[in-house]
């Protein structure tokens, strides 16, 4: 047995908590709402998030951060991209002995371009850290929960870190591999919302397989070419936090990438989305972030930038994609590989 803090409760932080609790860890999971906390402790359900699941008995949370940072020795960081460097700040001022810090998080810090562990070592002190970790792949909470198959990647530049976090996750349900490419799967993880949001505006547009077959396809290939000229591994665009973790976000009506694209398709403004939606969509700030990337790495990215023409120039959909499809001509392996 081993300790663990998750930190945020929403739907994947709870079901990582989730997983960690079933393998017997002793897991606190702070929740930024006392009554969510409560509700976790006194009737083992997040119902905001996860309604009608049974959480493990042994799964306590907290809303004090300073009782869950001082819990364990590995923290786990489940808040939306945007709230990594003020988590980051606040354990930081508590953190007493180093940390191992692993992140769930999938996301791109438009204007500095971060990626998310970049973000963590930028506001996390060297002494306070003893590794970090990606947690990440085709992973939807809802699954996981009902104990459904899942695969994902743990990636580090330390491999012995990676290594005890696939220890503290694997069980029957729940696999995990190990990677060194920590580039090219936070890369892979962060633009795959970005294609997601596309697939569900061609599915709200009402086109069918074919076109969806289009986007997952030729969104790896740009995906591929912004990751390899950052230094990520071609290879691990192939894997989970790849192509797997693509077509899961593109397919599946738990992702809300998809949901919040279907409804930009159907006509729906963008402030009507995110209001309705109550939840974070990574993949309209990360957009942005994938468009200034693009020009900064002189890297094509025509569905990126489609997309961001839809977002943030009021584009209707129907013509953002008929600019797409008249583009001028090229040859398939070349945009593939090349820069163009």
């Amino acid at each position: 047995m081993e300790k663990v803090t998750v930190i945020g409760a929403g739907s994947w932080g709870t079901a990582i908590a989730f997983v960690l609790a079933e393998n017997g860890h002793d897991c606190l999971l702070w929740a930024r709402r006392s009554n969510q906390s409560a509700e976790i402790n006194e009737n083992h359900t997040n119902n905001s998030y996860l309604p009608g699941i049974s959480l493990p008995a042994n799964l306590r949370a907290t809303s004090d951060l300073e009782t869950a940072v001082m819990h364990s020795d590995t923290v786990i960081i489940a808040v939306p991209t945007k709230a990594i460097r003020d988590i980051c700040t606040e354990l930081n001022a508590l953190a007493i002995s180093p940390k191992l810090i692993v992140h769930v998080s999938k996301g791109i810090e438009p204007d500095s371009l971060k990626r998310i562990s970049e973000m963590i070592s930028e506001e996390l002190d060297s002494a306070k850290t003893t590794a970090i970790v990606v947690l990440s792949g085709p992973s939807h909470a809802e699954e996981v929960v009902l104990r459904h198959p899942t695969t994902v990647t743990a990636a580090s530049f330390d491999l012995e870190a990676a290594e005890k976090i696939q220890d503290l996750f694997m069980n029957n349900y729940f696999r995990v591999y190990t990677n060194p490419d920590i580039v090219g799967v936070e890369i892979g993880a962060a633009l795959k919302n970005v294609i997601a949001l596309a697939a569900g505006i061609s599915d709200g547009l009402g086109y069918g397989d074919n076109a969806k077959a289009a986007l997952i396809t030729r969104g790896l290939a740009e995906i591929s070419r912004l990751g390899v000229k950052m230094g990520a591994n071609p290879l691990t665009f192939s894997g989970l936090t790849g192509l797997g973790d693509l077509i899961v976000t593109c397919t599946s009506v738990h992702s809300r990438n998809w949901k919040a694209g279907n409804m930009l398709g159907k006509g729906n403004s963008l402030d009507e989305v995110v209001s309705g939606m109550g939840m974070v969509i990574e993949g309209v700030r990360t957009a942005k972030a994938a468009h200034q990337l693009a020009a900064q790495y002189k890297v094509s990215m025509p569905l990126t930038e489609a997309l961001y023409s839809i977002l943030f120039e009021d584009i209707p959909p129907k013509e953002a994609v008929d600019q797409l499809m008249n583009r001028m001509k090229k040859q398939e392996v070349e945009d593939l590989f090349g820069n163009r």
